[in-house]
């Protein structure tokens, strides 16, 4: 039984904003949630919370308590894993955040093998495009590809990933092949509605300025992989991250165009909070993944 549950419970409700997403975070029912923070306020003789059927807001004596509670209970969380990472093997349960396509093609191989070497660790891994803020909604670590972003975050590199423009053989024979970003208008162009701005590519002129060219075409899909099969299957060129195109490159199913064209590299980070005391579970991870990403990263072997 956790000593400090109705601690974790009513800091919960502040971060959230509500029971429900707060007893969700915690694995528990909204009306045990109610029943925790309850709980709390009578041990403390004070409110803490104002409820409404609408919302859920704090008293001042609840605000003060949570500004005070929640770095004392992340320094207890700390010291407990510091004293039980000596006790032996890494433990306990570990949430990551990754980037939805990279995260299913490239981070979950990783973790199936970090699963079977370290079977103390539970993994909770959620795999979304949206940045989620960690500390907020209770995460470890993150995987991120592009710039790191939070400098309230540690971030160290794993590797790189590029974006690449491809086309089959077949459809390159029978249109051409485009010289310059300005000939991308007489192409047909594969469509990845992931994009922020799906009909404009990212690319670069020869100064290496960086420029956004307009793209249009019949096809779109919200699936890197899938733009990638539309492309072998000779309907047009798709642009897609270098990990996704890297097995119909060795193939030669299909062909990149406009090398000198591409951005630079987008550089993929493990990301995790500052902390006096480092979990080893996070630790083991961080370090596991830096290891398997050294060096040239296999998709982009044997172009």
């Amino acid at each position: 039984m956790d000593r400090l549950e109705p601690e974790r419970m009513f800091v919960a409700v502040m971060e959230t904003g509500s029971f429900t997403a707060a007893a969700e975070r915690l694995g528990t029912s909204s009306g045990q949630a109610s029943k925790l923070v309850t709980r709390l306020e009578n041990e403390l003789g004070v409110r803490l919370l104002s409820r409404t059927t609408r919302a859920v807001s704090p008293t001042e004596a609840g605000q003060v308590y949570f500004e005070r509670l929640r770095p004392l209970l992340e320094e207890f969380d700390n010291l407990d894993a510091a004293v039980r990472d000596t006790s032996g093997a890494p433990r306990g349960r570990l949430r990551l955040t990754a980037p939805l396509t990279f995260g299913t093609a490239e981070i979950v191989p990783g973790l199936n093998e970090f699963a079977s070497k370290f079977p103390e660790i539970e993994l909770d891994v959620s795999f979304s495009d949206r940045v989620v803020n960690l500390v907020d909604e209770g995460f470890d670590m993150a995987i991120r590809v592009g710039r790191a972003g939070d400098s309230s975050m540690i971030a160290r590199k794993l590797c790189d990933v590029r974006i690449v423009i491809v086309g089959s053989h077949a459809y390159l024979a029978r249109r051409g092949e485009p010289e310059t970003s300005n000939d991308l208008a007489r192409f047909d162009c594969i469509i990845d509605t992931n994009f922020k701005e799906p009909n404009r590519w990212p690319l670069r002129e020869a100064e290496n300025a960086p420029i956004d060219v307009a793209v249009g075409g019949r096809i779109r899909y919200s699936n890197a992989e899938a733009c990638l099969m539309a492309a072998e299957a000779g309907l047009g060129l798709a642009c897609v991250p270098s990990f996704i195109a890297g097995e119909a490159l060795r193939a030669g199913r299909t062909r990149r165009v406009l090398q000198a064209f591409e951005t630079e590299p987008y550089a993929v980070h493990a990301l995790y909070p500052h902390s006096r005391h480092l979990t080893t579970k996070v630790r083991v991870l961080v370090d596991f993944l830096v290891e398997r990403y050294r060096g040239t990263p296999h998709w982009e072997k044997g172009w």
